[in-house]
């Protein structure tokens, strides 16, 4: 018995004792491990604070845009102006504010409007547009034609107003059938039954066939179309400033048909009306 026992005890002698710890190869897994998941966190943590700034620049947008907009709210009468600059308390903030008298979209009547925007840059160095729109006092007739003086408004009359359907079917090159079914169709005619060519250009362009935005576009009478060119060549005049390229490429408004093709098309008449209003 004795004997076994000392055998037993000369073999687990040979046997050596692991020490406690990591190897190498583990230490080097975990550290791999650790900078992946630490990489990942990092990368959620940044989309996060990319994220609240910018919804702070958007709220401090907002809150600029909200201020001018209840500015113009409280004064007892208003102009047509346009003003602009960047914000004192949000300096990476620029902002415009404009009054002008617009043909609502649904009905076409003249309406008085203030645009407020706020421009700012996001975290990708994108900008982002803040705008409030305000539809401040609908205009009489009268009120519309005092924005545009009467001599430009005869001589935007003589240009455009087709009192018969054969005149208005020369214009467009088509028969007087054909003009009925674009008046079917949702071509709009003046109070006196008679034809705008700013209306009958949208038609030519889409070849009788105008989508429903296309069809909102047009007007009901010489005082609302001249109301928008007018704050089309605003527009113009505006993005000219601010170094925006300009459609040169020789067609005419909506038209869409090269310059002097029909005798004057939409953009010349437009830049006629920006060169008498100035």
């Amino acid at each position: 018995m004795s004997a076994r026992v000392d055998n037993l005890n000369r073999w687990q002698g040979t046997v050596p004792q692991r020490e406690a710890g990591f190897s190498l190869l583990e230490v080097l897994a975990a550290l791999a491990i650790l900078a992946l998941a630490s990489s990942s966190v990092l990368v959620v943590i940044d989309r996060c604070l990319a994220s609240a700034s910018d919804s702070t620049m958007r709220m401090e947008a907002f809150e600029l845009v909200r201020e001018n907009l209840e500015k113009i709210l409280v004064m007892e009468t208003v102009e047509e102006t346009v003003d602009f600059g960047t914000s004192e308390k949000y300096p990476s903030i620029s902002w415009q504010t404009v009054i002008e008298g617009f043909p609502e979209p649904v009905t076409g009547q003249m309406w008085v409007r203030a645009v407020c925007s706020a421009d700012y840059r996001d975290s990708k160095e994108e900008t982002q547009k803040i705008e409030l729109v305000h539809w401040l006092s609908q205009l009489t007739d009268q009120q519309a034609g005092q924005m545009i003086s009467q001599q430009e408004l005869e001589k935007l009359e003589v240009e455009q107003t087709m009192k018969t359907d054969e005149e208005a079917a020369a214009y467009a090159k088509i028969d007087t059938d054909t003009l009925r079914k674009w008046v079917a169709d949702g071509l709009v005619k003046t109070p006196e039954n008679g034809f705008l060519r700013y209306n009958l250009d949208i038609f030519i362009l889409s070849k009788g066939s105008p989508t429903p935005e296309e069809k909102a576009e047009q007007v009901d009478s010489v005082k609302a179309l001249a109301m928008k060119l007018k704050m089309e060549q605003k527009r113009l005049e505006e993005e000219a400033a601010l170094g925006k390229p300009v459609d040169n490429s020789g067609t005419g408004g909506t038209s869409g048909l090269p310059n002097g093709e029909r005798g004057g098309t939409n953009a010349d008449r437009l830049q006629d009306m920006g060169n008498r209003t100035r």
